[in-house]
């Protein structure tokens, strides 16, 4: 699984961190930074989690 961020969309509100907080973070300029793209087995499940819960819908995977 690989995730990837539409930041045309993403407030940086944080939800996904909340759910994930191993594979995102806010870089120093306040944008989200997506720790591992290529996400982990250990992590797919809360990743896919944030993405659902994401209010501006930013979050997407990458086929």
């Amino acid at each position: 699984m690989e995730v990837a961020v539409d930041r045309s969309l993403c407030e940086a509100n944080e939800v996904c961190i909340g759910f994930a907080p191993a594979a995102f973070e806010l870089d120093d300029d306040e944008e989200l930074r997506i720790v591992h793209p290529s996400v982990p087995e250990s992590e797919v499940e809360r990743v896919s989690q944030a993405i659902a819960a994401c209010p501006k819908n930013a979050l997407f995977t990458v086929e």
